[in-house]
């Protein structure tokens, strides 16, 4: 199983949960020496030889050459978890048009691009399942991260989209939107008071996220338990998304 951006932060957590779950890893990144550091982790987590690949999600030529590479070595994997991207902040007249290309790029076109290459393989092998990490900010809205918000909102939509042409090959395509979690990308967030006491007041559950609590989620759209479940989008928010 194939999970972008799996060499640090959400994506590592994530490749992490599947890992100890007898996963057959194949870790990705942009940086040799991360992903070959997770990479080892994950071999050590699931008792089986992890793989790596690198390659940038944003440029489409590359993430063929990575997807063709994969499938020769490893073969078509049975489950993507679309998770690479990026976030930007800037009130919305001062986000520069550079960073919003950067955005859409990493975070809607290079989720597109891996998905195209790698559902070929699973439409032809008649199995696959591919989860794209969404966020909370694809329902909600904040200050500075209005583009953030429609690159995670494009890919709720992606899903939708995907599903209803893929499912006829026994793929399932699902979304999982974490709430507010303590990331890198998101570290000044976190050693923020002001924002953190927001944050407790805003979410019911009081606290931001451990990333351990995302597993059930993953696990399960992962898993044949999940085998009639299509273009869902599973909130793990400690209910943010369900008071105003």
């Amino acid at each position: 199983m194939l999970v972008t951006g799996s060499s640090r932060g959400l994506g590592r957590s994530l490749a992490a949960a599947l890992a100890r779950n007898g996963a057959r890893l194949v870790v990705h990144g942009r940086d040799a020496a991360a992903v070959e550091d997770a990479r080892s982790e994950m071999s050590e987590l699931s008792g089986r030889q992890a793989q790596s690949l690198i390659f940038d999600v944003t440029d489409p030529e590359a993430v063929r050459r990575g997807v063709e590479e994969l499938n020769a070595t490893v073969g078509v994997p049975d489950i993507l978890v679309n998770n690479a991207g990026v976030q930007r902040r800037a009130p919305f007249a001062e986000f520069s048009i550079d960073e919003w290309d950067d955005l859409v790029a990493a975070n809607l076109s290079g989720p597109f691009y891996v998905a195209r290459f790698v559902a070929a393989g699973m439409i032809s092998r008649g199995s696959g399942k591919i989860i794209n990490i969404a966020s909370v900010q694809s329902l909600l809205a904040r200050q500075t991260i209005a583009p953030y918000s429609a690159t995670k909102g494009g890919i709720v939509q992606l899903t939708k989209g995907m599903a209803a042409d893929l499912a006829r090959y026994d793929i399932q395509v699902n979304a999982l939107s974490p709430g507010y979690f303590a990331t890198e990308m998101n570290r000044n967030l976190v050693d923020d008071p002001e924002f953190s006491g927001w944050l407790t007041k805003r979410t019911p559950a009081g606290r931001w996220g451990d990333f351990s609590e995302l597993d059930g989620a993953l696990l399960f759209l992962a898993s044949k338990a999940s085998s009639f479940v299509n273009r869902q989008n599973i909130f793990v928010d400690g209910g943010m998304t369900a008071v105003v």
